[in-house]
This record gives structure tokens, C-alpha cells and sequence, in this order.
């Protein structure tokens, strides 16, 4: 299938980006709502993340403390390592299992942080960055979880800087502030009419193209 690495800082709108691209009929698999499976309670990666982390690291219902260990990466880099050495595998697989399984005019993979893992370049066809401007994160972002500004700045900054992401698009669709709902769908909706005539086309696979990074 003709694969899209879909991508974009914290509160840009990937996700919605992700939802309207499936209703056209896109395949979509998202590495972060496959993380937060790992991490549910019952999820397959919490046995590891307690035994590496205590159990301060495991919520009352047994899923992932996300605020504890959000506290804990920020002020032990370390941690972050461990933590992604338990769930980076997991995620991989369960990525490779799901596009496997996956049906549509094209296969889309929602990654947050495909452009500072350096390993998926080679693996899409093209990189689409859904991006907006800095302030725009911070307010979509409080106004959907609740932290504080200074913690999702913190969590900005671990992030590719916008003109990283931007440097690495084929494909960019804006969402800031000033963008509506309509403009939004428009401009989702010409790179899938866009992406649908690229899928279609005959092409000839690069080395490797098949593959999923681990």
C-alpha cells in the first residue's frame, strides 16, 4: 500500500487530521493510541514498566500513571530510555501487526515523533506535517488535558523544533489558530484526493519499502 507518515507537534491536530483521512477511506494506524492500549490497564506493557518502575508507576486502576512518569523523565533523562526500551518494541510490533491487517486507498501511519526517531524516512512514501504556531499548541492542549503551560512547554521542547518538522514534509497542512473547521477538511481533503491519484499510480517499491521500523 502506499504509506503517509502523518505527524506534528503536540496539540496540532494530527489526530483530527488522522479521523477525517480514515472517513475518506484511508487505512489508518496511530502509534500513540497504540502506546496508550500498551499502557491501559491490563495493557501488555505494564508487568515490564512495574517491575522496572514500582509501583508508583502504575495508576489505582492499573494502567500507566502518566503524570507520575511525566514528572519522572523530565527530571531523570534516563528514565525516558528505559521507559521507551519496554515500549518501543511493543509499539513496533503492534504497528507492523496493524498495517498488516490494514484495508483502504492508502495506509497512514499517525506517529508523533516520526521525525525525531530518524527510522521512518525510508519507510513512507512521503511525510505530511499537520502544523500550527506555538501559542496554538499551548491553548489546544490546556484546554483538552489541563496542564499547565510551563508542562506542556516541557513537553514541546523534548519535541522536533517546528522548522525541524517542517524541513523533513512533503506534504504540510496548516492549523492554526486562525484556520476554521472548513479550511481544515478543504485542505485534508486535497492531499487525500492527491495521495488516492499517487496510490493509484503503478510505482516501483524502493529496498526496504515494506518493512516497518522496530
Amino acid at each position: 500500500m502506499y504509506k503517509i507518515g502523518l505527524t506534528g507537534g503536540i496539540g496540532s491536530g494530527k489526530t483530527r487530521v488522522a479521523d477525517m483521512l480514515a472517513e475518506w477511506g484511508a487505512a489508518v494506524v496511530d502509534t500513540d493510541a497504540i502506546s496508550h492500549d500498551l499502557t491501559a490497564p491490563g495493557g501488555a506493557a505494564m508487568p515490564a514498566i512495574g517491575q522496572a518502575f514500582g509501583d508508583a508507576a502504575v495508576a489505582a486502576d492499573g494502567s500507566l500513571d502518566r503524570a507520575w512518569m511525566r514528572d519522572l523523565v523530565f527530571r531523570e533523562p534516563d528514565a525516558r530510555a528505559r521507559l521507551e526500551a519496554i515500549l518501543h518494541p511493543l509499539i513496533g510490533l503492534h504497528t507492523r501487526r496493524a498495517a498488516e491487517a490494514a484495508q483502504g486507498d492508502y495506509l497512514v501511519f499517525v506517529v508523533p515523533l516520526l521525525v525525531e526517531s530518524g527510522r521512518w524516512r525510508e519507510q513512507v512514501d512521503r511525510i505530511c506535517v499537520v502544523d500550527c504556531d506555538p501559542a496554538t499548541q499551548v491553548a489546544r492542549v490546556q484546554a483538552r488535558s489541563g496542564l499547565t503551560e510551563q508542562a506542556i512547554r516541557r513537553i514541546m521542547a523534548a519535541q522536533a523544533a517546528r522548522a525541524t518538522r517542517l524541513a523533513a514534509a512533503d506534504d504540510v497542512i496548516i492549523n492554526d489558530g486562525a484556520t476554521s473547521a472548513q479550511q481544515l477538511r478543504a485542505r485534508a481533503k486535497a492531499l487525500h484526493d492527491s495521495w488516492c491519484r499517487l496510490a493509484a499510480a503503478p510505482r516501483r517499491l524502493p529496498p526496504g519499502a515494506a518493512g516497518i521500523p522496530e
